[in-house]
């Protein structure tokens, strides 16, 4: 069955029945407004929440890509772009594997992208585009000010029918139509004639974020353009979709903007993206090895790299290894090729070799949290367990929401098995793992497992009833 695509009531997809006019003679505008809270509308900390309830429903309804080298080179054009704006740090930027073009923002700073983003994009441009645009929904705090035009929702309501539809689309297509029929379709739809004035918001106030970032803005007319033609191939749409297309108006709006701003280039040639664009696209499956061996065959270093993750999933690690050494001639120093190369060893069981691979550039680079995740997996390997932990309680701290963290911090206890306190670790990382991924009863029934075994330690006891009381709180929200 064909799948249903959805449109995001405040996702990029969402698009405009009518323009208004603009006035695209006058002199480009740089003083953003930035929506700050008023009366009725949500306080920051209550959309924090919310965010984060929604980064665990996501977690546990959709298939999220956890890859911290992708996180970690989507985050850094991320963050140059939300530097443009008076946004808080966000609740997170997560990669959905799904093949369709879409991307979203929720209350808090949660923004997400599917795979299919940027699989489809031509450069880090277009895809800096889609972030800029999900960032200006945020800050002009477009779901505060919907549920202050739709009395009675709820903004957790509507980021609910978000997560519902987003699901939907995941689906067959009978099950996704069968979710849009319900009375979440009928809201979404009024929804999406309610945010036609911020579709177009967000698109204005996106192009001069990206374009202060020193991105193209260029580059978001052209992925409408992108997004058009895919859309113009799909044989079945939702009715809502269809009353709502990505207009040509939209799409002309866009170019003239980006015609008044000042000529930002874009490399004509990006080996980094096109390294993050086959990488995406082998974890996606969205490559074949075929794809892959013709592009190697013209030494194409992004394919080598890809073709070697794939080789590592298929678990070759001798055919891995050979075209490491191939692509060790072009760069031996990029950072996913010392990832790979590690991973490799690893799964060789070359521990010594793998610690070596890795260990220079994640000291040389400690903010780097891809290959300091990766050398932490080499010395837990190397039963190396308090130097794991330094490096990855670092990070943590930072973000406690970084299940990859947890999961290593999760691997790290059960490997330790001479550790104090071990059995009580594992439930409490087992619990962190369970709750960012959504399944908060079974983390809650984890963490309350550790208080039973650590009632014989009263700060111990004490720190887990405090992360047990919070997770129940936390946990009342409902979607």
């Amino acid at each position: 069955m064909k799948k249903i695509l959805l449109a995001c009531s405040l996702g990029l997809c969402t698009s405009l029945a009518q323009a208004q006019s603009v006035d695209f003679n006058s002199t480009p505008q740089f003083d953003v407004p930035e929506i700050g809270s008023g009366v009725g509308l949500l306080d920051q900390q209550k959309e924090r929440a919310i965010g984060e309830k929604v980064y665990r429903e996501v977690h546990k309804q959709l298939p999220v890509t956890q890859n911290p080298w992708i996180e970690d080179r989507l985050t850094l054009v991320f963050s140059h772009i939300l530097s443009q704006t008076q946004l808080s740090q966000p609740v997170g930027l997560l990669l959905i594997n799904d093949a369709q073009i879409n991307a979203f923002a929720v209350p808090g700073g949660l923004f997400a992208l599917n795979a299919g983003l940027i699989n489809s994009a031509r450069n880090m441009d277009e895809v800096a585009g889609v972030m800029a645009h999900e960032i200006a929904h945020v800050s002009q705090r477009h779901y505060s000010r919907s549920q202050e035009a739709f009395k009675g929702q709820g903004l957790l309501s509507l980021a609910g029918i978000l997560v519902g539809a987003i699901v939907a689309s995941q689906a067959d297509g009978d099950v996704g139509a069968a979710v849009m029929m319900g009375s979440q379709a009928a809201l979404m739809d009024k929804q999406l004639t309610y945010s036609r004035n911020q579709e177009r918001e967000a698109d204005r106030i996106g192009m001069q974020y990206m374009y202060r970032a020193g991105f193209n803005p260029q580059s978001m007319a052209d992925f409408f353009e992108v997004m058009h033609r895919a859309t113009s191939r799909v044989s079945f749409l939702p009715d809502f979709w269809l009353t709502h297309p990505l207009t040509t108006e939209r799409m002309s709006e866009a170019r003239l903007r980006a015609n008044q701003l000042p000529v930002v280039k874009t490399s004509l040639v990006d080996q980094d993206f096109e390294i993050l664009r086959w990488y995406s696209r082998v974890l996606s499956g969205q490559a074949t090895e075929l794809q892959l061996n013709s592009m190697v065959a013209q030494k194409n270093y992004a394919a080598e790299l890809a073709l070697v993750s794939l080789h590592i999933q298929q678990g070759d690690f001798s055919a891995a290894q050979k075209l490491l050494d191939e692509a060790h001639k072009q760069n031996a120093t990029h950072a996913l090729f010392i990832i790979l190369q590690t991973d490799v060893l690893l799964g060789q069981n070359k521990i010594s070799d793998a610690l070596n691979a890795v260990r220079s550039s994640a000291i040389v680079m400690p903010e780097n949290r891809a290959l300091n995740y990766k050398y932490a997996e080499a010395l837990i390997r190397n039963k190396d367990y308090a130097q794991a932990q330094i490096i990855l309680q670092r990070f943590l701290q930072l973000n406690p929401r970084d299940v990859s963290g947890w999961r290593l911090m999760l691997q790290m206890a059960n490997a330790d098995r001479d550790a104090t306190f071990r059995s009580i670790n594992v439930l409490r990382y087992r619990a962190e793992v369970e709750y960012w991924t959504g399944n908060e009863e079974n983390a809650i029934k984890s963490l309350l497992q550790a208080e039973r075994i650590a009632k014989d330690s009263k700060s111990l006891s004490a720190t887990i009833k405090q992360r047990v009381d919070q997770m129940q709180k936390e946990r009342m929200l409902k979607i």
